[in-house]
């Protein structure tokens, strides 16, 4: 555990106060020499360390091509060392006739000090390099205030790349920049920063100490890229809508409640964006998708936060069928682009995006997993003895539809491995969806399911103003059972529909979850920068 080369005692052995004390001290001692780090505003940054390494080894593969290694066969140590030690000189001899200048910034991670030269690795967004710090290079003053960095301390670097007698590229230092002093002590390197809680409270540093966090935030960000480029190419719409809301619709979901003191209204976070995106597509915009935050509030487990980012997207004039076609496909671009291969590894097991995804209804997932067939079931007395014989609660006011949703969530999603559709949900769990035609007890809906999760929730829109407001009375009804997740009548988009909105399919995402999936990520708060934490005074 010891900061080691700081002038004083290892890390171990001393107060961590006093170390904070000592970082303050240096800092002052720079202010009043003239040199706040602080009072620069900007660094010329050419390169990023990645680029040095690749730029150096092109440069080398073309100054050096067709030169041989040092043959030291029948030579003893002392002689094939002279060998090796001239082959090196001369090669560096050939490359820095022709230098490669970079100038980089980054984070001090390591420091060794031996008198007039010294080793530090420098970490930016794309790794990190080894840098030759000088004493004849930077100057004596320089190089004693270099003396005193810290681990942690934000460097300016100019100089020139080169490979070291053991092989590893870096750079020469000609000068040394400190452009921020760290005044915290950051955790131990070799053991990095393993305790979760602090890792999702202090994610700054998490990044900072794990690679493997920052390459789930880079990645993210490219699936989010993406997911917009392939939308693009299919011609939809990005478009932003309401966060702040009077009636928090589109989900079976608990809304946060807050008031508007300009207006003195009590309004809601928004759970879903589904209700504001349809009355786009009444008002004539075809293909439209947001991507934002929506507010549950739920609890917390691997796979919930009650902030997350959902993508919901609506096209004009195509159906669930449509949907699946767009959901699949997405997925396997997505996985291309991000994974490279449409077989991806989550926590060892494989699955497989290329293949056809499979289909079920809801029903014959149930018959194939707990070998309940609920399309023989008529009435809602006959769904509860057989959920009280398999030991499903339910509460009173259930209906067969709400069975049939136990049953599946008992019984099946747990044997969802393979990337499956389960289609055809029961209408009392479906206030928003167009019924079958040949079945009106049943939705044209389905979800995607894929390493037991769910992954999307799509419909056949209901458009028929009628049949809608029928539902949201029913839903009033249940919320006035006591049912907290209800949908309550929304009298503007009632209106919207009776405007007149064209036949549409319709779906939503969560974006955290496929982040998780594509990212081997085990957690959602891995996924999310910074996730939903209790106050820690409390």
């Amino acid at each position: 555990m010891a900061e080691k080369n700081q002038g004083n005692q290892p890390k171990g052995t001393q107060d961590v106060n006093q170390l904070l004390k000592v970082r303050r001290e240096k800092l002052a001692n720079l202010q009043e020499a003239g040199k706040d780090p602080f009072q620069i505003t900007k660094y010329d940054q050419t390169h990023h360390t990645s680029d040095c390494k690749e730029l150096y080894e092109e440069h080398e593969a073309k100054l050096l091509a067709g030169r041989v290694a040092p043959n030291t066969e029948g030579l003893d140590e002392k002689e094939a060392r002279e060998v090796i030690t001239a082959d090196y000189n001369e090669r560096r001899e050939i490359m820095d006739a022709q230098p490669i200048n970079v100038s980089i910034a980054g984070r001090m991670m390591f420091k060794r000090v031996m008198g007039k030269a010294s080793f530090c690795n420098i970490k930016d967004l794309k790794g990190g390099i080894q840098v030759y710090v000088s004493k004849d290079a930077i100057g004596e003053e320089a190089y004693a205030d270099f003396k005193k960095s810290d681990i942690g301390d934000i460097y300016g670097v100019k100089g020139y790349v080169f490979r070291t007698k053991t092989g590893e590229i870096s750079i020469h230092a000609v000068e040394m920049t400190l452009l921020s002093k760290s005044l915290q002590v950051l955790p131990e390197k070799f053991h990095g920063l393993t305790d979760t809680d602090t890792r999702y409270r202090q994610r700054y540093v998490d990044l900072i100490m794990n690679d493997e966090s920052k390459e789930v935030f880079i990645k993210r960000s490219k699936i989010l890229k993406e997911i917009r480029n392939f939308l693009a190419d299919r011609d939809f719409m990005e478009v932003e809508t309401p966060t702040l809301v009077s009636n928090a619709g589109g989900a079976a979901a608990r809304p946060f409640e807050t008031h508007y003191n300009a207006l003195d209204e009590d309004v809601k976070l928004r759970i879903s964006l589904e209700l504001y995106l349809k009355r786009l597509i009444v008002g004539g915009l075809e293909r439209v998708y947001e991507i934002g935050r929506v507010y549950r509030n739920e609890g917390v487990d691997t796979r919930h936060n009650p902030e997350f980012t959902l993508m919901e997207l609506y096209q004009a004039y195509t159906d669930y069928e449509g949907m699946m076609e767009l959901t699949e496909s997405m997925f396997r671009y997505l996985a291309e682009k991000v994974c490279g291969s449409t077989k991806i590894s989550y926590n060892g097991v494989e699955i497989d995006l290329g293949k056809p995804f499979e289909r079920l209804t809801m029903n014959d997932a149930i018959k194939k997993y707990a070998g309940v067939d609920f399309d023989a079931v008529e009435t809602d007395e006959e769904a509860k003895k057989l959920a009280d014989e398999h030991n499903i609660e339910y509460e009173e006011r259930h209906t067969k539809g709400d069975i049939v949703n136990l049953f599946f969530e008992e019984f099946c999603e747990k044997n969802l491995v393979q990337p499956t559709f389960i289609m055809d949900h029961p209408l009392a769990i479906s206030p928003l969806t167009k019924k079958k035609p040949n079945d009106p007890t049943k939705v044209e809906r389905f979800e995607l399911f894929c390493n037991t999760w769910e992954m999307c929730n799509a419909y056949s829109e209901l458009n028929d103003p009628i049949d809608q407001r029928e539902r949201f009375a029913q839903q009033d009804a249940n919320a006035a059972a006591g049912d907290d997740e209800a949908e309550h009548t929304d009298e503007d988009f009632l209106n919207a529909l009776e405007i007149g909105m064209p036949p549409t399919g319709g779906i939503g995402y969560g974006i955290d979850r496929l982040v998780m999936l594509l990212t081997d990520s085990q957690a959602i708060r891995d996924v999310l920068l910074f996730p939903t934490m209790k106050s820690i005074d409390k």
